[in-house]
């Protein structure tokens, strides 16, 4: 794992909020809206399928909680009545409308087993002149974020369900696609063009890690905090982190299953990569893989 060389800078962050106030959701921010929505569908069906929320820690004043859970209610209760005639977020619907790739399926059974791919796991960060398979793209974006149950639950595991990541390919080198920037839709398991053009070169040089360069393809991992936030306050920033470190050992082990090399890099320009892919996003990792020389 990369975390910081001497040489990398520290971490620059956008002036932006991370914990929403009511005015910024529903005044500043239009998409406030959808995302409540999209929250109060989530809570709903993660009751429906989890139970009840575990009792918070002493620490945290029950009556408080209780008030929050109540104010969380009227606002689910308004908002839903708000979205009648909105649309879904982009984020958790099939695309936005525009084409998507298909993907090929996921596979679910392997000959390495979890022991075996746990035991090999190593961060690779010298990679082969060769291309990467489609079908192998499609098994590491499902081992990040795929769907694996009816009501939406994912491969990682989120808090509260409310999934706050979004993943990334930044292509060079994958058959059947041309260089470019997709965004992985985990609804039909399909990716989404974003950004045209081979950009391996100008990451490598903002995450001053080489190994970017040659790289067959970089998965991105970003978030966007008020996914969480909104319902867990400033705690849901810490959850926010803990699920980049789910999903980035999914990828890990997945990569070791399929004989491919990664290794997560969390030093890097964070406004740079941001500039340069033009995700709306914070980026909090990045996961170069290929074909690790023998």
């Amino acid at each position: 794992m990369v975390i910081s060389p001497a040489h990398a800078p520290a971490t620059a962050t956008r002036t932006k909020n991370k914990v929403p106030s009511f005015v910024n959701v529903f005044l500043l921010r239009p998409e406030g809206l959808a995302e409540l929505g999209s929250i109060l569908t989530q809570e709903l069906q993660v009751s429906r399928n989890q139970g009840p929320t575990p009792t918070p820690p002493a620490r945290y004043d029950r009556g408080e909680v209780r008030d929050m859970g109540s104010v969380r209610l009227l606002v689910g209760l308004v908002v839903a009545m708000v979205l009648a005639g909105c649309h879904a977020q982009e984020a958790t619907d099939s695309g936005g409308g525009a084409s998507l790739i298909p993907l090929p399926a996921a596979r679910q059974t392997g000959p390495v087993s979890v022991e075996e791919a746990l035991a090999q796991r190593r961060s690779i960060r010298s990679y082969q002149a060769r291309s990467l398979r489609l079908e192998d793209l499609a098994q590491l974006l499902w081992a990040a974020q795929g769907i694996t149950a009816a009501w939406g639950g994912r491969t990682a595991p989120s808090a509260g369900a409310t999934y706050p990541l979004e993943i990334y390919a930044v292509v060079g080198q994958v058959e059947g696609l041309s260089p470019a920037v997709y965004r992985y839709i985990p609804q039909g398991h399909a990716l989404k063009l974003h950004r045209t053009g081979d950009l391996r070169a100008p990451l490598s040089q903002a995450a001053w890690q080489p190994w970017i360069r040659t790289a067959p393809v970089t998965l991105v991992i970003a978030a966007d905090y008020l996914r969480t936030t909104l319902r867990y306050g400033e705690r849901g920033i810490r959850y926010v982190h803990m699920e980049v470190g789910h999903v980035g050992q999914n990828v890990y082990l997945q990569a070791t299953a399929l004989g491919l090399g990664t290794v997560i890099v969390g030093a890097f320009w964070d406004l740079e990569v941001q500039d340069l892919l033009g995700i709306p996003e914070d980026p909090l990792a990045l996961m170069p893989v290929g074909y690790p020389y023998e």
